[in-house]
């Protein structure tokens, strides 16, 4: 069960030495990284946060985008333009500047 293998080992992480510690994917267990010479660099674990960070800041920005869009526009302000050329009257065609569509 992950949940319990990582609280297993969040437990080993609170021992003295315990950092060293880590899950052996082959059995499962929790072992010492140094024992199994698994090393992992500090710029991997740089890398990992930085992508997890441009992830969820894209995830926030579509978010973004979906809420305006779902959001009403605000109505035009009285005597303003109004539409599509805000020229009404011109041919008919009531506010598209009578240019047909």
């Amino acid at each position: 069960d992950p949940i319990d293998i990582m609280v297993a080992l969040r437990s080993e992480h609170e021992k003295k030495d315990g950092k060293r510690m880590g899950i052996d994917v082959s059995t499962g267990k929790i072992t010492c990284m140094c024992e199994k010479m698994i090393i992992e660099p500090l710029r991997v674990k740089q890398q990992v946060i930085k992508s997890a960070t441009e992830a969820t800041n894209m995830i926030l920005k579509i978010d973004d985008l979906i809420s305006i869009k779902g959001s009403k526009m605000p109505p035009a302000p009285p005597g303003g333009m109004g539409g599509m050329g805000g020229m009404g009257g011109m041919g008919g065609m009531g506010g598209m500047g009578g240019m047909p569509y």
